[in-house]
């Protein structure tokens, strides 16, 4: 019951009353592609794809930037790509594509057309770099972030589908991200691989463009600018290690627990240990559980990979984590006779801790880079951003246009995030670094009655709109010929 003298929000009529009529020309739900798209132009998008992009397709170019406009307004199909064909859309853009003629264009991209997409993407991120607050800080401190997801596909259409290591049926994501400790991040590249292709298959040739991608957008270690690549255990490989350190920057790795790892923690003295309280508990990845104290330890030289060639051993810093078990009544290492005789002490220890090591060179303090490794976690934002977005689906059964989807899908994504940090009021705040479901219904998706006169066109907006200022911040940095600010 509510409280006497308060009503629930309704309609101000009688619902017999009120009528709905499809017949409004003027209207446009999404204006805020106008300012994106002027973004993306002045940026130089169109450039980029008649220099790039060789697709045997007519109007290439345009068709892409069609793909784009519709997933920044939130397709994640080709069928809603018709959103861009309503009102008064052909007023306010042109070259608007109807949804099959742009499943068509996808189906005749072969694997050598989305490597000329992920270029575009690079050398987009790059221009939008210099030309907004994207990246502020990148010349001093940035992380480089690479994970994978698969994204979960249905019937037996699709070309590559199969089980990977989530256990669903889909194609593998492999990302690479680029952020400050001031921002938000963004997709510095991607590749669509087969769903059962193991996490680090072609890993290194990936970190090796992201880190490419993200010295050209500012982050060069090269300059002075501390760069740290950021992966989880499934990365910890020499190769990974070698293309970071090829490319000038530090890489942060959870490391495996082999036997050599597992020695090299028993190694440690127990007074060695640091009690650190963390002020945001954070999820173990084991358990699940919300961890909030631990202790943390270091072996300042520990050599990694002492099974291959003597060239291909990494010797760096391991940085311990523990956390106590919260369930000691669970059976043993030792209860289930899986300890190697001599050695049960050492393992009694263990049954009493969940021990995660990082293997790192970075020139941070223990606790330091022990934390700067933790937000690692920030890759999943994204993933799960790209997932509510463009990647709710993988719109065909052809695994180049699929590949092209994803290619296509970053470039949105990095569009949205440097609307945002244009849009913010300042860098590193609300806007610059919010979700892009966020950014979508804040900036694009605000309807709009489009007039002409004197040949020009005015976007009528809602009275009050609660983010007004945030567009207008966003329209005055794009739809005028005032230089663009930059993260300087």
């Amino acid at each position: 019951m509510l409280e006497k003298g308060i009503r629930e929000m309704q309609l101000s009529h009688d619902p017999a009353a009120v009528d709905a009529v499809f017949d409004e020309g003027n209207l446009v739900s999404c204006a805020g592609l106008a300012p994106v798209l002027a973004l993306a132009e002045r940026a130089g998008l169109s450039e980029l794809l008649a220099e790039h992009v060789s697709v045997p397709s007519p109007n290439a170019p345009a068709k892409v930037t069609a793909l784009l406009a519709g997933m920044v307004a939130g397709a994640d199909s080709i069928d809603d790509m018709d959103l861009l064909r309503h009102g008064a859309m052909d007023r306010l853009f042109t070259g608007v594509r109807a949804p099959s003629t742009l499943g068509t264009f996808l189906r005749a991209f072969r694997f050598g057309h989305v490597r000329q997409v992920d270029a575009v993407a690079a050398r987009l991120l790059a221009r939008l770099a210099a030309r907004t607050p994207l990246l502020p800080g990148a010349d001093r401190v940035a992380y480089v972030d690479v994970d994978d997801t698969v994204r979960e596909t249905h019937g037996y259409a699709k070309q590559g589908a199969g089980f990977g290591y989530s256990g669903v049926s889909g194609l593998n994501a492999l990302l690479g991200v680029v952020s400050t400790p001031t921002a938000a991040p963004v997709v510095a590249a991607a590749r669509l691989r087969r769903g059962p292709t193991n996490s680090a298959r072609g890993a290194a040739r990936l970190v090796s463009d992201a880190l490419k991608t993200a010295k050209a957008a500012g982050a060069d270690p090269t300059a002075g600018a501390l760069v740290i690549a950021r992966m989880d255990s499934a990365f910890y490989g020499h190769d990974v290690i070698a293309a970071v350190r090829r490319a000038g920057a530090k890489f942060s790795v959870t490391a495996r627990m082999s036997p050599t790892v597992t020695a090299a923690i028993a190694g440690i003295d127990e007074a060695a240990w640091t009690a650190i309280h963390y002020p945001n508990a954070f999820t173990d990845p084991d358990t699940g559980e919300l961890v909030s104290d631990a202790e943390v330890a270091e072996v300042p030289a520990f050599t990694a990979f002492t099974s291959r060639r003597k060239n291909e051993q990494v010797t760096a810093r391991l940085i311990v984590r523990r956390v106590k078990r919260l369930n000691p009544d669970l059976p043993s290492a030792t209860a289930r006779g899986k300890v190697p005789a001599g050695q049960e002490e050492l393992f009694t220890t263990f049954d009493q801790w969940r021990y995660h090591a990082v293997f790192t060179d970075s020139p941070e303090a223990m606790l330091d880079a022990e934390a700067t490794h933790r937000a690692h976690a920030v890759i999943e934002q994204v993933i799960a951003d790209l997932k509510a977005g463009p990647l709710a689906h993988l719109p065909s059964g052809v695994f180049t246009a699929n590949a092209a989807w994803l290619a296509l899908a970053t470039i949105a994504f990095n569009l949205l995030r440097a609307a945002g940090a244009l849009a913010a009021a300042r860098p590193g705040h609300d806007l610059a670094v919010a979700t892009t479901a966020t950014l979508r219904a804040r900036l694009i998706t605000v309807p709009a009655r489009v007039a002409r006169s004197a040949r020009r066109l005015t976007l009528h907006l809602p009275r009050r709109w609660p983010w007004h200022e945030h567009w207008t911040r966003l329209a005055d940095h794009t739809l005028s010929p005032a230089p663009l600010p930059t993260s300087a």
